[in-house]
């Protein structure tokens, strides 16, 4: 599997150069749903930038404590959807993220970077700015009509549980439940949304996908917590692979 993943890695660098991904967040974002992904695209050649409504710096949560901290290569004012040939979504759940959650300029320009039907990548949290992203041609979120997965309420509900007693609210970024709203945003959430396997005990690593869970609807891609970071990368890396060579006419 290994040396698959590798050859698949070589030949999705020689066609991802020149390739840019904005890697939308703001501070709180969940570090390994960042750091994962954007690790795999610049491998592949394609060039990451962070795009953000802060001007500066944005600082990443490793699980309970400040992680990273990254230059913001373009603030969100000035980005623009097409000069981007992918979009990345990074979940988290600090309260620094209700910046990125809930801002109604952040969706808007989402809405116009999924108008342009290019690759699109969101992960636990970042799956809930799509969901609250309205298409201002069918007045219903862009996810209506897809298939997705999301931060799990079960997880969401366990960690919080377990944690509760030296964290207080920090596992509960809002009162709903995260997939209860995306769940909310879809035209038939029983066939539409896809939970994933029980497991909290096995992370995914860069050579074994096991006990990761990754949903793949066209040209968009979704995972549900930072232990599907590899298979998610892999997974947006082989849209964008295809999206390239659709538009080189090699597919």
């Amino acid at each position: 599997m290994a040396e698959q993943q590798k050859q698949q890695t070589q030949t999705q660098e020689q066609n991802l150069k020149g390739k840019k991904v904005a890697i939308l967040v703001a501070d709180g974002f969940e570090q390994v749903e960042l750091t994962e992904p954007r690790k795999a695209l610049d491998a592949a050649g394609a060039q990451t930038s962070i795009v953000s409504p802060k001007k500066d710096k944005v600082r990443g949560w490793n699980f309970t404590d400040w992680g990273v901290e990254l230059k913001v290569d373009v603030p969100l004012a000035q980005a623009k959807a097409d000069e981007f040939d992918a979009l990345l979504l990074p979940g988290g759940h600090a309260p620094g993220m209700r910046q990125y959650l809930g801002s109604a300029e952040l969706q808007r320009r989402v809405g116009e970077f999924w108008a342009l039907d290019r690759p699109v990548g969101a992960i636990c949290h970042g799956v809930l700015v799509l969901a609250r992203t309205v298409d201002p041609a069918t007045g219903v979120s862009v996810l209506a009509d897809r298939t997705t997965t999301c931060l799990p309420k079960y997880m969401e509900r366990s960690a919080y549980v377990a944690t509760a007693w030296k964290l207080g609210r920090y596992y509960r970024t809002y009162p709903a439940y995260v997939e209860d709203e995306v769940r909310a945003a879809l035209a038939d959430p029983a066939t539409q949304f896809q939970r994933g396997p029980h497991t909290l005990s096995r992370r995914g690593t860069e050579t074994d996908d096991t006990g990761t869970f990754v949903v793949e609807d066209g040209r968009y891609v979704s995972a549900r917590w930072p232990g599907d970071a590899y298979a998610f990368a892999r997974a947006l890396l082989a849209r964008l692979d295809r999206a390239e060579r659709k538009s080189a006419g090699t597919a």
